[in-house]
């Protein structure tokens, strides 16, 4: 058996591309390249070369949207790690290890960003195989970029001279563009992917002669990880617990067998709304575009929204709108889109975290209208869905059928309803919304009462898993 086991990690809350990812639904898991999310393309391009199912290391948060992408592809991971906290690449890669090295086998781990884009997918396979001998052999293998341009925004990686897996002769942090500009004429430096490939065994070996603490704190919370058939949480205050670090600094930075293998493939990590553009299909003036746009004398632009956008007589500019916000900026400076999501939080607001609509393992809800003592929901509940069993101690609710069929809890009864039909729950009875159907269901809520949060909710059952 082919022994490649791609570990894909799914953790960041992808703030740079705000308001279109946000927290509770970070740029991983949204279609920004192509029809497929970043993470299914992150799964299909290595799926050709790939020995097994892949793991993934994703925050507790998003395990059902992850878990439900990679099943629309027919994937089955071989097991999904839960973070309860984010402890930055290296201990997410440790679990991996552990993971991966659970019935005694050493497989090669192909660790991949779950938020990268690469055109040349042919070019990405082709590399990944060229450098595999090298880790099979023991290397501690990383991707390096061939650099397009002196970008600032990436760290490099040096290389000893050679044609195809060179040794590492040092990582550098992101330079200035002066010295940016000296790296890329040297020939000598590839920008640091965030790419790896070795075994199982040689990161762990390395870890713990370089980092043991935090391979001791992983392997607790590894071990007291609780699994289902879906699901391996890691131990909540054990993880907490591990020293927060990136591979490079924890490993890569200080082994002796870093070698790294050049990679020309198309390679963009998305971390802007520039960077979107640059890898978007553009017109002859230089302008990308995702939705119903009229640009009239624009260039380099970039627009994407749901609604219809006119841009008139812009230059660099990019504009991003979303249900519940809207980003005007120029492109040179959407690095900052980051302080904007600080502020947010800072201000206490929901916009940082949520969409307007949110998705749940039972289906989606989406906030249409609120006031004073009121709120609208529009609820989708997919085939064999089930809404928690739940009370509100502050709201009453209405609910009004739109298509489908309804089943509905309430109290000690029990009813159908369909399309056009209604009920009412009164507040603090406990009630349940399940979709007995084969379609959708889709339903218009009324909420109203003292306060609408979305914390006022008490669990007594939950088909999910949830408090």
């Amino acid at each position: 058996m082919n022994d490649l086991l791609p570990v894909i990690l799914s953790g960041g809350s992808g703030t740079r591309l705000w308001p279109l990812s946000r927290e509770a639904y970070p740029k991983q898991f949204l279609a920004l390249a192509g029809e497929l999310t970043m993470l299914q393309a992150t799964w299909q391009r290595v799926a050709p070369i790939a020995g097994r199912a892949p793991l993934v290391v994703a925050n507790e948060e998003h395990r059902f949207v992850a878990a439900e992408q990679l099943q629309q592809l027919g994937v089955q991971p071989q097991a999904i790690l839960l973070e309860p906290v984010g402890r930055n690449t290296a201990p997410a890669i440790a679990v991996a290890a552990l993971e991966a090295t659970r019935e005694g086998d050493d497989a090669v781990l192909l660790v991949l960003p779950s938020d990268h884009v690469i055109a040349d997918e042919a070019a990405f396979r082709a590399a990944v195989l060229a450098a595999l001998p090298a880790a099979q052999a023991g290397k501690l293998v990383t991707f390096g970029i061939v650099p397009t341009g002196p970008e600032t925004g990436y760290g490099y990686i040096k290389a000893a001279h050679g044609d195809n897996v060179r040794a590492v002769e040092r990582f550098v942090e992101k330079p200035d563009l002066a010295t940016a500009e000296q790296y890329v004429s040297s020939g000598e430096y590839f920008w640091n992917s965030g790419m790896f490939l070795f075994k199982a065994s040689r990161y762990l070996a390395e870890l713990e002669r370089f980092h043991p603490d935090m391979l001791t704190a992983s392997r607790t919370a590894w071990e007291q990880a609780r699994r289902d058939s879906d699901f391996t949480r890691l131990g909540k205050e054990a993880f907490a617990a591990v020293p927060s670090d990136s591979i490079d600094y924890a490993v890569m930075e200080k082994t002796a067998d870093a070698v790294v293998v050049p990679l020309d493939a198309g390679w963009n990590d998305v971390g802007s709304w520039t960077a979107l553009r640059d890898v978007s299909t553009q017109d002859s003036d230089g302008n990308a575009h995702h939705g119903d746009v009229i640009a009239i004398d624009c260039r380099n632009t970039y627009a994407y929204g749901e609604r219809l956008i006119a841009m008139v007589g812009l230059d660099d500019v990019i504009v991003v709108e979303t249900d519940d916000a809207v980003l005007v900026g120029r492109s040179d400076r959407m690095q900052e889109v980051k302080t904007v999501v600080a502020r947010l939080k800072a201000e206490g607001r929901g916009e940082a975290t949520w969409h307007r609509k949110v998705y749940r393992p039972w289906g989606a809800y989406d906030s249409i209208d609120n006031g004073e003592r009121f709120q609208v929901k529009r609820i989708t509940v997919k085939p064999g869905g089930t809404l928690s069993l739940q009370m509100h101690h502050h709201r009453a609710e209405h609910w009004v059928v739109v298509s489908g069929t309804a089943e509905v809890t309430r109290g000690d009864e029990v009813i159908l309803l369909g399309e056009n039909q209604s009920t009412y729950i009164p507040l603090g009875v406990t009630h349940r919304l399940r979709n007995p159907g084969k379609l959708p269901l889709e339903l218009i809520e009324v909420q109203s009462g003292s306060y609408l949060g979305e914390d006022d909710i008490v669990r007594f059952e939950d088909t999910y898993g949830r408090s």
